[in-house]
């Protein structure tokens, strides 16, 4: 007779992890381990991911597909855009990755209209990658060296999230969009409300949006700290796959009936009203109607934020026949070929350019600060993610976020307006039944005996990696710098055309490190390297945005030891360890008033006090003793006092 008891329905979200759960239990905040089918690479944080396997000796990456994107550094102001393309294009060949050359589109929707498979999983070295989490993908954004990790075989780790339901009920009412919804929740539960969760949506409102609507909310929550977003693959799915000659790939996933949430909640999608974020934060959230009347000077559509077909032809709808209002540029910024050809054959970007819109090319473009800047202090409308100071490209920008429909009744009126006060009806543009998915555009991998042939196509500006030495075990370094509250890794590295051509050499990006936050920084840190390093103090949500690993790395190599913060984003927190810094967190909160630049943070013991337990003790001479906590797993403990993934992985093989 079994004394078994019976196992517990499952949502969606613990089936997903189930099912590629190598390690760990499915208990929230415990480590576990993840079995990873494909990998996703942008170019920019790619190429760093690239001279990682180079220097993990890898011969051949295990996840299929991976695939490498050319969709941040599109702006070929001089040479160095363009031969990062040859570089990536020669690693793909070498690693047996997928190509995607420069016009083929964003990575999110260009993956899941051609790769994305419900029920598989993938790690992306964009933070964003949660797209994939429409199609009922486990979809996680990680650092580029976790997504290296992967390719060559190795579980991703991460905290088991919390599982956070959420029932949509209802439908949206006419000019509110999938936008508002994220832009809602963001307005409710701020930048660090879904950390260390796992969004699940389900219930009767989901009838009522499109998979690129999901998209939409996949995307964003990222924007609250998610670990990942999923939806069930419905008949929805069935149709976006079977539109795209993929049918085959559908397989219907669901909650199991009775299953439980850590966190619950239901939102009425047919109370909502259109909603804008105000400068400088997604979660800076009010209604439309509250901000409407302050002056425009550009409209942006376009980006992983809102790359649908739909999100395209609905502004085309609005301004068709008519003219954007003078002084107001509206960009245009496709997010794939295969939407910008769709809106050429429907006759929408006709629509479009008639009305005095400006046309980009396909790509990430303006989200991320390549093209598009705005003026200095002119409100911008964008239907991007994100809305950190400076990541338009121009530092003292004034950028909102919105839907589609209110950038476009926005651009026409010449000033933030409210799109249910346009006089005409709601366009509701339908997706095409058929649109082309051309795998041909794609340089596919070639096969094991041509790929070992190849060698990389590196320039001056992909150097090796440095070598990163393990942490002593006595500290006594400098405090360098004190940050405030939601430090974005766009503060601690920056885009935009000025810097991110630079991401692929630490070297050269070195000089820019935190220069919105504190521009003596990297002069100052450089003098620390063979000093002993230094420290950063930071205050809660330290790292919080995209998942460039760059903005650990690159301080690392500048003698970056430790970090102290009330708190930390989930990848930066992880990237940290990954190059073998240390993240801390304070006990107390009056602590951290205690400490200012110039004291000094001794540890000693160090090794042993991360043996001994969660917590350890540093002296502050003038001040006394705090404790801080650190919370690393053994396998992260083991990290620190190597130096780091690459160093574990070389000591591994040797």
């Amino acid at each position: 007779m079994s004394n078994s008891s019976p196992v517990p329905p499952l949502n969606l979200a613990q089936q997903l992890i189930q099912r590629h759960l190598v390690s760990g239990e499915l208990t929230p905040g415990s480590e576990i381990a993840l079995r990873i089918n494909q990998a996703l690479l942008q170019d920019v944080l790619g190429t760093l991911v690239m001279l990682e396997l180079e220097a993990m000796g890898l011969d051949r990456v295990h996840t299929e597909p991976s695939v490498q994107y050319i969709d941040h550094g599109l702006v070929q102001a001089d040479n160095l855009n363009a031969e990062t393309y040859l570089f990536l294009k020669s690693a793909c060949e070498r690693f047996g990755v997928w190509y995607s050359g420069p016009g083929n589109g964003i990575s999110h929707p260009v993956h899941m209209e051609n790769f994305g498979v419900p029920g598989e999983s993938i790690v992306g070295c964009d933070s964003h990658t949660t797209a994939a989490g429409a199609l009922g993908m486990l979809a996680i954004g990680a650092g580029g060296i976790e997504v290296a990790m992967a390719m060559a075989g190795e579980p991703l780790y991460i905290t088991m999230p919390k599982i956070w339901g959420i029932k949509l009920e209802g439908q949206l009412p006419d000019w509110v969009s999938a936008k508002d919804i994220v832009l809602e929740l963001l307005r409710r539960h701020g930048v660090a409300g879904g950390k260390n969760t796992m969004i699940e949506y389900y219930g009767p409102g989901l009838a009522h949006l499109s998979a690129m609507d999901r998209h939409v909310l996949a995307n964003m929550g990222t924007e609250m700290g998610a670990t990942a977003t999923v939806f069930p693959s419905d008949d929805e799915t069935r149709r976006f796959l079977a539109s795209r000659g993929r049918e085959a790939d559908w397989v219907a996933l669901a909650a199991e009936p009775g299953c439980h949430y850590d966190l619950h909640e239901t939102l009425d999608l047919s109370k909502l009203e259109p909603m804008i974020a105000l400068p400088s934060s997604p979660d800076n959230v009010v209604t439309v109607r509250e901000a409407a009347g302050q002056p425009l000077h550009q409209a942006y559509i376009g980006s992983s934020g809102n790359p649908g077909f739909r999100d395209f032809a609905v502004v085309a709808e609005i301004v068709r026949g008519k003219q954007v209002a003078d002084g107001v540029s509206l960009d245009i910024n496709p997010s794939s070929r295969q939407v910008l050809t769709t809106l050429i054959e429907q006759g929408y970007l006709a629509d479009l350019v008639a009305s005095g819109a400006r046309l980009h090319q396909a790509g990430c473009n303006g989200c991320i600060g390549m093209g598009q800047a705005p003026a200095v202090g002119l409100n911008s409308l964008r239907t991007v993610p994100r809305n950190f100071p400076g990541r338009s490209g121009t530092r003292e920008d004034s950028v909102f976020l919105c839907s589609p429909e209110t950038a476009a009744a926005s651009a026409l009126a010449g000033e933030i307006t409210d799109p249910r006060t346009l006089d005409m009806p709601y366009p509701r543009p339908q997706e095409p039944a058929n649109i082309e998915v051309n795998r041909a555009l794609f340089n596919a991998p070639l096969p094991p005996h041509e790929a070992k042939l190849k060698a990389l196509q590196k320039t001056e500006n992909t150097p090796a990696l440095p070598e990163l030495s393990p942490l002593p075990n006595h500290l006594d370094v400098p405090v360098l710098l004190v940050a405030g509250d939601n430090i974005s890794t766009d503060d601690i590295m920056p885009a935009g055309q000025r810097v991110l051509p630079y991401w692929s050499s630490v070297y050269a990006s070195a000089p820019f490190t935190f220069e919105a936050v504190d521009p003596s920084y990297a002069e100052r840190a450089e003098s620390t390297r063979t000093q002993g390093g230094h420290v950063i103090i930071g205050g809660a949500n330290y790292g919080q945005g995209s998942s460039r690993e760059n903005a650990a790395l690159v301080p690392r190599y500048l003698g970056l030891q430790v970090v102290v913060a009330k708190s930390f984003a989930r990848i930066h927190w992880q990237n940290l360890i990954c190059f073998g810094a240390l993240p801390l967190t304070f006990t107390r909160d009056e602590d951290v008033a205690q400490l200012a630049q110039g004291d000094r943070v001794v540890i000693e013991d160090l090794y042993a006090q991360l043996e001994s337990g969660a917590t350890l003790t540093a002296h502050i001479p003038g001040k006394g003793e705090i404790t801080l906590h650190h919370g690393l797993s053994s396998r992260q403990r083991e990290l620190i006092t190597q130096g780091g993934v690459i160093n574990h992985l070389r000591q591994r093989q040797a």
